[in-house]
């Protein structure tokens, strides 16, 4: 009478059908998991460096926009003024 079944009544299927679902549950919260981590890295993210202005000169002069001597010309007054000091404007002492 029971040899098709092993004497499962019942209870012993809903156990095994709510056993299935949670580890089906637990793959798919794991899953879920590993895919938000690459997706949302922790920690601050830092914008990409500006390049300087001497970078930028020489991208410009690489690029044939401006000439050796304008080139030569420009970097000298970046370097005359230094970093961060910028040009005298009008009305400037």
């Amino acid at each position: 009478m029971f040899w098709y079944d092993h004497g499962m009544g019942g209870w012993g299927w809903v156990a095994v059908s709510l056993s299935i679902l949670l580890m089906a549950l637990a793959v798919a919260a794991v899953v879920v998991l590993l895919h938000s981590v690459d997706r949302y890295p922790s920690g601050p993210s830092q914008p990409p460096a500006a390049p300087s202005a001497e970078q930028v000169l020489a991208e410009r002069f690489a690029r044939g926009e401006i000439d050796e001597e304008e080139y030569e010309r420009r970097l000298t007054a970046l370097r005359a003024h230094g970093p961060g000091q910028g040009r005298p404007g009008p009305g400037d002492s």
